[in-house]
């Protein structure tokens, strides 16, 4: 299949070499977005593992290793030799787990803004600039 054929919201994923997190958790995240935000729908493909590899210049076993882990949380499924495809229907968490990780998350990010003196506003600005980059598809550590 010809890369053309995937979704612009996967062909725009990038990965930061040496930026502190490792490739595949990188790609992990980047299309967790994609598929949260409906740029990646239940049902679309997701590109070759070979073809991504190759088109972010990283090993065809960082690709695979990703969409394992995708796979493992059940939000793609490898359909024989068919492909990969985002899974259809919701999230496997319930709405009150998505919840509770979020606040998990919420509650690390402010201890350590809190730590490094940062002011809340100055992290919820962050958090905005970030969500635009990402919603841009321009994935910079």
């Amino acid at each position: 299949m010809d890369q053309q054929e995937f979704s612009p919201a996967v062909l725009k994923l990038r990965v930061v070499q040496n930026g502190g997190m490792p490739l595949y958790l990188q790609l992990i995240n980047q299309l967790k977005y994609l598929m949260a935000s409906g740029r990646l729908r239940p049902g679309e493909e997701l590109p070759p593992i070979r073809v991504l590899a190759e088109k972010l210049i990283i090993n065809p076993s960082t690709v695979a290793r990703a969409y394992r882990e995708l796979e493992i949380e059940r939000l793609v499924e490898k359909r024989s030799t068919n492909g990969t495809f985002v899974a259809e229907g919701k999230s496997p968490f319930a709405e009150s787990e998505q919840r509770r990780i979020l606040v998990d998350r919420v509650d690390a990010l402010l201890v350590e803004a809190k730590q490094f003196r940062v002011a809340t506003s100055e992290v919820i600005t962050l958090i905005q600039e970030r969500d635009a980059v990402l919603t841009e598809g321009e994935w910079v550590k």
